[in-house]
């Protein structure tokens, strides 16, 4: 899994390349994290057999290219729009014809840092691959500060620079191609701001002064996706100042209509430190911001078993050597079922993680159309308010030829797969895309600040509630604890909280109803467009 620094994390990225030149050879899949000049790397084992010459009784997933994958699963747009309904919205009219409602007249922008040369081409490559019969993608790449031209190529270190923007060109082909995937007649924008640095709060400046101009540029409704975030803590004594200023872009927004969706965190309930030149993780459950404010729509993670079923017997993803241990990661054929995010094998002992954020804010209350929901958790803002699946095994196809040694391990771009809250913000946006189109046909305005309308009603009555699932038969060996729930045995099949695998730090619970890993829980496309379309 690979998570990116920007003025803190992008959250998001696991991923596996296929490498189909040299079928055999083992790409990793690693939890990038740039603190400052050096990477924290939380990597998959360089294991033989994850990318094989045949599919066998291991393949879980067959890339685009043919490539089989062993062990982690992987989804098409197509098994994704079957999943959650998207195929099932309801037509539109456009001109006087009913159409299928595909995103047509709206906006969606992709916040990102350095953006990637190779993305148009990455995303047409991308529509000529599953959306061939639709016309080409609206595509547009904005550099409101410079276009930094790197020649495609990582040959230093560092917290900016052609590294940090190989990096986010990996984010950058998640956001636009998933984005894309759910309303692939959506304007699609990537806005790409170089920072001034990738670790702490001091790029937020340059970011949010790109995201206001293109609030003033682009028409009412737009959908921005931020997929990046700080712990709270990371603005120290002052956080409540500094966001305050950042609030007002997202309030001048809200204004016109539009609505951010940010990612809500890879951590689980933890959060990232770098103290005193030393990087690490705080002690006690932490939330990640921008997705705590509460002028953003947080969008959590979950784990989509869509056709297939985990089945452990073990807790122990690999054995002695580093190959993968079928008995952690064999599944049966059939079934559909969705559990809060938290992938065990992920975590390395280091710390790290492979679980979807979420808690109880420090620097924001309550706001008013939150007070009804989990009272335990005390008067501040909680996150997530809605979820989507971000899980690595069951990740998504993307496809990528910027800087290609980098993210390929070889010279020409790659087909790969990818998971984290990442995928999950971009995807989310996509759908309300499809919202705003339907209320455009019926001669209505944009759907404004979508996360009220979720606690009037909307998240009770069009998601699907996420609640505690159990996989497998894998011993109860870990003592967790949870949030105002005391300690409880789990094992890894034990998908029920955000507590990081082995991690002291307690998790949030999920829960029937509203809860703190998956808010909601995850819309169904058809009734979620239809309920909302139908608001005055």
């Amino acid at each position: 899994m690979r998570k990116l620094w920007l003025v803190a994390v992008a959250v998001a990225a696991v991923v596996v390349a296929s490498v189909s030149a040299r079928v055999g050879a083992v790409p990793t899949a690693s939890t990038q994290t740039n603190t400052g000049f050096s990477g924290q790397v939380i990597g998959m084992p360089r294991t033989a057999g994850l990318i094989t010459a045949h599919q066998d009784a291991s393949t879980a997933c067959v890339l685009p290219d043919g490539s089989p994958v062993s062990w982690l699963h992987c989804y098409t747009p197509q098994q994704i729009r079957a999943a959650y309904g998207v195929d099932s919205v309801a037509a539109i009219s456009v001109a006087g014809h009913n159409v299928p409602n595909y995103g047509q007249g709206q906006t969606i922008v992709l916040v990102d840092a350095y953006g990637s040369p190779t993305a148009e081409a990455d995303l047409q490559h991308f529509h000529d691959t599953f959306f061939p019969a639709l016309p080409a993608p609206d595509f547009e790449q904005v550099f409101p500060q410079g276009n930094p031209q790197f020649h495609n190529t990582c040959n230093s270190s560092g917290q900016s620079g052609p590294c940090a923007a190989a990096f986010w060109s990996f984010e950058s082909s998640l956001d636009i191609e998933w984005a894309y995937a759910i309303a692939p007649l959506a304007h699609i924008v990537l806005l790409a701001v170089p920072p001034a640095e990738t670790y702490g709060v001091q790029g937020f400046p340059n970011l949010f002064r790109a995201i206001s101009d293109e609030i003033d540029a682009t028409p009412p409704g737009t959908l921005f996706s931020m997929s990046l975030a700080v712990p709270e803590q990371t603005f120290s004594g002052a956080a409540a100042g500094q966001t305050a200023r950042f609030d007002e872009v997202f309030q001048a927004g809200l204004a016109k209509h539009d609505n951010f969706f940010a990612a809500s965190g890879d951590y689980g309930s933890r959060g990232h430190s770098k103290q005193a030149g030393r990087s690490g993780f705080y002690s006690f459950p932490t939330v990640w911001w921008p997705a705590s404010s509460p002028y953003v729509v947080a969008v959590g993670g979950t784990q989509l078993q869509y056709g297939w079923t985990w089945n452990p017997i073990s807790n122990d993803a690999f054995t002695d050597t580093g190959d993968f241990n079928p008995d952690y990661w064999q599944w049966t054929d059939g079934g559909n079922s969705e559990a809060v995010w938290n992938e065990s094998w992920l975590v390395a002992p280091s710390g790290g993680g492979g679980a979807t954020g979420g808690g109880a804010s420090v620097i924001y209350p309550r706001p008013p159309w939150q007070q009804d929901v989990d009272p335990g958790y005390g008067d501040h803002r909680l996150v997530p308010d809605t979820a989507w699946n971000a899980a690595v095994n069951g990740s998504v196809d993307i496809y990528i030829t910027a800087y290609p040694e980098f993210n390929c391990a070889d010279t020409t771009g790659c087909w790969t797969t990818v998971g984290g809250t990442s995928a999950a913000s971009p995807q989310t946006a996509g759908l309300v895309a499809l919202v705003n189109a339907a209320r455009a046909s019926a001669g209505k305005t944009p759907i404004g600040f979508l996360s009220p309308v979720l606690y009037q009603g909307v998240g009770a009555t069009a998601y699907t509630d996420i609640t505690p699932q159990h996989y497998g038969s894998a011993p109860a060996t870990f003592p967790g604890t949870v949030i105002g729930g005391g300690s409880v045995a789990k094992s890894a099949g034990d998908l029920q909280d955000n507590q990081i695998w082995q991690v002291a730090v307690a998790g949030y619970a999920t829960t029937n109803g509203y809860d703190a890993t998956t808010g909601w829980g995850v819309p169904r496309a058809a009734a979620f467009v239809k309920q909302l379309a139908a608001m005055q």
